[in-house]
Parts: structure tokens; sequence; C-alpha cells
């Protein structure tokens, strides 16, 4: 409110004098024009009572001429202070109005009013610079779990929408740059519960910058960025980016991953979805030539994967081929017409990428190839979400959405900060394992993709295993995953790792007694990770689960359960 109060006084400066020359003119006539009182002798308003006439004359309000009838020099008078005071106020009005419509005025007085909520957060929260797509998925996701965001960019339009949409929780939006500091520290940068700042906006250098004043400013808060290129990555990742996401660079890999290891592959996608997705089951990518069309960041990352990693026959469409860094024997066109197409091979082809910057020229790609060989497995690029229904009108066979790409990694970290590690240790652990894996998890889940949670043995996390191993009472890890209602009944999760000492356990066994400072990674259904809870935080569910037996907690319980135990006293 500082800030605001300066602006509100310099624009009514000039207004303020106005009213204040007028009142003056007014009251100072009203005690020097002579009238009569009831008595017929000679009187003169005080400065009170004339201000007092003045103040109802200048409002408009009009009581009348009091205390006595006025004589016909204070009625001139009187019409005179009425339009002196009246257009006054018509001009302070309209200054008042101007003020109100201003663009600068209404934003610091919109940041005042977003501070002011910021500092009654009781809850950790996230910051998210860019409201697109990304920014949408990533703060609906975030939401839904209970988590509290506010939101930064630069466009009033995305900020309008983001303030009229229900969000069942109150979402803070600032319309300002990121890339400036402050702004992000009005933001919230350098509150106490700021988790994390999650840097997801269309501009690398924007993102850059995020990352760095983050770094800078605040060392204990979290930053996820997203990169458009390896350069950008490597910068980022140069500075202590706790994770960078090149979404075509991922999509590259996972596309190589599924031609080496297509269950592998299944893993790496069924982790990494986004919450309460439903289970993709995709055809796995076929042997043979490919067809790439598009040589843009996607496509360029696509072409090293498949090109140069699997040694894939594949064949560039593109405008520009006679550019330095574009392949050799190049097809020139955007392949939205069918002799660009045929030119390219697309009857001999077993694949096809789309991969241009305009959604519509990706369509047509599609719906062209489609006509020449209908059984062709594509690979098309989403540039933009509300161009969905569009998409899966032509049903490819692998859509690829950078938004879903690199919101459903922010997530998969944020949820479960060993994931990361887990996929990494999984993949060298080849497709024969992973697709055991893939069998035990299609057992806790058939139509809904697994959440993946994080646990580590400690007093704030898990108080119940704490104090049960303080107090000499081993816990193993199979007992977690039972049910704390009824402990048959195992909970629908997979321990998938342990890490402890610096040392990780893929799959870790039931019988694994945990130890202090223990680092957990489950997936599973969302209600076995609420169930899981109970054991970890309440004794009594944990000792249940481990024994069987239930303990009554609390002074009453244990006084009946005493009187129930107690001998009978049978006297004949």
């Amino acid at each position: 409110m500082p800030s605001v109060v300066p602006m509100i006084l310099r624009r009514m400066r000039v207004p303020l004098v106005v009213l204040i020359v007028a009142y003056s003119i007014a009251t100072v006539g009203f005690t020097l024009i002579p009238g009569v009182d009831d008595q017929g002798n000679p009187w003169r308003m005080s400065f009170f009572e004339a201000f007092y006439v003045v103040s109802y004359t200048g409002s408009t309000i009009g009581f009348g001429e009091v205390p006595y009838d006025f004589s016909g020099g204070q009625r001139m008078w009187t019409m005179v202070s009425i339009y002196l005071t009246v257009f006054s106020w018509l001009y302070s009005v309209g200054i008042i109005i101007s003020l109100l419509q201003d663009k600068n005025f209404r934003q610091e007085l919109s940041r005042v009013q977003l501070q002011r909520s910021l500092r009654r957060f009781r809850e950790p929260f996230y910051v998210i610079c860019g409201y697109g797509d990304t920014g949408k998925l990533l703060t609906r996701s975030l939401l839904s779990r209970g988590m509290r965001v506010v939101i930064v960019d630069k466009d009033p339009e995305a900020i309008d929408s983001l303030r009229i949409k229900d969000q069942g929780l109150y979402v803070p939006g600032f319309t300002v740059d990121a890339e400036i500091p402050g702004n992000l520290v009005k933001a919230g940068l350098k509150h106490p519960l700021c988790r994390g700042v999650l840097a997801v906006t269309d501009n690398n250098h924007t993102n850059l910058k995020i990352a760095t004043t983050v770094k800078l400013l605040n060392k204990h808060s979290q930053v996820f960025c997203r990169a458009g290129s390896e350069e950008n990555a490597n910068n980022m990742l140069s500075f202590g980016t706790d994770l960078v996401v090149n979404p075509y660079q991922d999509f590259a890999r996972r596309l190589l991953l599924g031609i080496r290891q297509p269950d592998t592959h299944r893993v790496y996608d069924w982790l990494t979805s986004l919450p309460g997705a439903g289970l993709p089951e995709r055809p796995m990518p076929p042997q043979g030539r490919w067809i790439l069309c598009g040589f843009g960041p996607f496509g360029r990352a696509v072409y090293e994967a498949l090109s140069k990693e699997a040694g894939i026959d594949l064949v560039v469409v593109t405008p520009h081929p006679n550019q330095p860094d574009v392949p050799a024997g190049s097809v020139e066109g955007k392949g939205t017409e069918a002799v660009t197409l045929r030119e390219a091979g697309i009857d001999k082809a077993v694949a096809l990428v789309v991969a241009t910057p305009d959604d519509a020229d990706n369509l047509s790609v599609m719906m062209t190839a489609r006509e020449l060989n209908s059984s062709i497995y594509m690979v098309a690029l989403q540039n933009r979400l509300h161009n969905r229904l569009l998409f899966q009108a032509v049903n490819p066979e692998l859509p690829v959405q950078t938004s879903f790409l690199v919101a459903s990694r922010f997530l998969s970290v944020l949820n479960a900060p060993l994931l990361k590690e887990f996929l990494q240790e999984a993949e060298k652990q080849g497709n024969e394992w992973n697709e055991q894996l893939l069998e035990r998890m299609a057992g806790i889940t058939t139509t809904i993709t697994p959440e993946s949670w994080h646990v580590q043995i400690g007093d704030e996390e898990t108080p119940a295993v704490t104090l049960a191993l303080r107090l000499g009472e081993p816990v193993t890890l199979g007992n977690l995953c039972r049910s704390p209602r009824h402990r048959l009944t195992c909970l629908d999760a997979i321990p998938l790792m342990l890490r402890r000492n610096g040392r990780n356990t893929l799959l870790p066994d039931e019988t694994e007694k945990l130890e202090p400072g223990d680092r957990l990674l489950f997936c599973g259904t969302d209600k076995a990770n609420n169930l899981m809870q109970w054991s970890l935080r309440h004794l009594n569910a944990l000792r249940y689960v481990q024994t069987g037996h239930q303990r009554p907690d609390g002074l009453v319980w244990r006084w009946l359960a005493k009187r129930r135990a107690a001998p009978v006293d049978v006297r004949e």
C-alpha cells in the first residue's frame, strides 16, 4: 500500500488544491456578506456557520437557509458558491475516475493486494512463471494435490483468464515480467514458505534469468526450468538448477528407448505421466524407413536420436534443404502435398514423424499421408493444447505434446525426488527386468497410471516409524505395504527403490528392516498412498500392521481396556 498512496497523492494534488481554494473562497464570502437575524438586526456568519452552509451547498444536499433567512446578497453568493464548488467536485471526480482506469495504477493496486494475500499464506507454495499450456497443466495438477501456487506472467490476458476461472483454491496472479528479479521477490521468492520456482515460459533467456535469480536470491528454493535447446539446458545446469527439461531431447530419448527397449519405455511412460491420466497403451515404433517432416528443434532432436544413434534410414522433408545443418538428400517442401511425400518415399516408409511448428500444417501432413499409406505409423507434434480434438480425430499412434512432457517431468520429481534416479537405474537393467516390473505394476492399476511418492524415515514425515525404532521395535518394509484397516490386505503399492547411505537398492525385499534416514520410492494408487500415511504417522496403526494387535490410546481407552481385562471377583 505505501507505493499506491504516493500515486494517489500525485494525481489528486491539483484537484485537492482546487477544492480547497473553492471552499475557502465560498466560506470567506459568507462571513463577509451581512444578513439579518429574526429581530431585524444586522448579522454575520461565523467561519463555522459559513463552512457548514458551504458543505451542504457544495454537495448539493440543500438543508435550507439556516440559522436565519438569507438576505439578497447571501442568496446571490449562495448561487456563486454552488457553481464554484460543484464544478470543482466534477473536476475532482473526473480525475478520480481516470485514476481508477489508469493501467499502471490498477496494476500497482493489484500487486499490493496480491502481496497482502501472500503474507497470509500458511502453507508451502510454488511460483509458476508462465501461464501458457504448461503452466495451466502444472497449476491444475498441483492444486488437485492440495498445493498452493502463485502465477507470474507478463501477458495480462493470461492473468485475466486465471482470475475468471474457478480453481478451487485462491491463486494469486502477478502481471509482471519474470526476468526482473524484483518482480520475483514481489511474487514471493523470498517468502519462508516458497518451496520452489517453475520456469515454463516460451522464452529460453527468460527461463535462464529466472533460474539465475532464484539461485542467487533464495538458495534453499528449488528451481525447475524448461529449455529449448541443449545449449540452454547445459547453461542452466552449470549453476545448480535442480531440474532442466528439454522436451525435444526428452521425447527423442523416449522414442529411441521405445525402439530399443519397448518395456523399459512403457515403465518410463507410466511412471512419468500426469496424475490421473489414463494408462497409455501405445503400439511400439516399427523398424524400417522413416520420414521426418520439419527440421526445427524437435525435428533435429529426433534426427539425432533415430539416424545417428539408432542407425535408422531417415528421410528429411524441409522447406530449406540447402541450409548447412540440413542432412544431404533432404526433400524440399512441407509434406502437406502428396507429391512431396511421394518423393520422400511414403509408399515404402513404415513411420512418419510430423514436426513442423504449425499445427495446421501437421494435421495436413498426417491426413495426406493417411491417404497415401493407410498403415503408416505416425508420430505427431502438437504445438498447442487447444488443438487436441483435431489431433484425436486424426488419431496418430504416438501424439507428442511438449507441455505434457514438461509438466509430467516436473510433477514426477516434485512428488517423488528419487524417481529420476530410479528411471536411470531401471534403464540399465535391461528390457527383461522392466518387463517383469511392468507386470507387477499392471497388477495394481489397470486403467489409470500409477502414482509415485517419496518417503523419508524421520521425525517430520514418519513420526510413528521413528518412535517405534527408538523403542526398539523393528519395522519392515513389507508391513508398510499392509492396510491399516485390515492387515492381511496388501496395499496396491510397490516399493521401487531404497536409498541408504548413498546407495540405491532397486525393488527392495519386503523383509528389509528400515533405519532412520532411509529414503523410499513407491508407486501405486492414490488410495494406497493415503492409507500408508496412517501407518507412517500413527503408532497404533503401525503396531497393528506389524503385529495384528490394537493397543488402546488415550487415558479413557486405556482405563476401559484395563477394566475389561481385570479379573472378576466372584464370591459365593
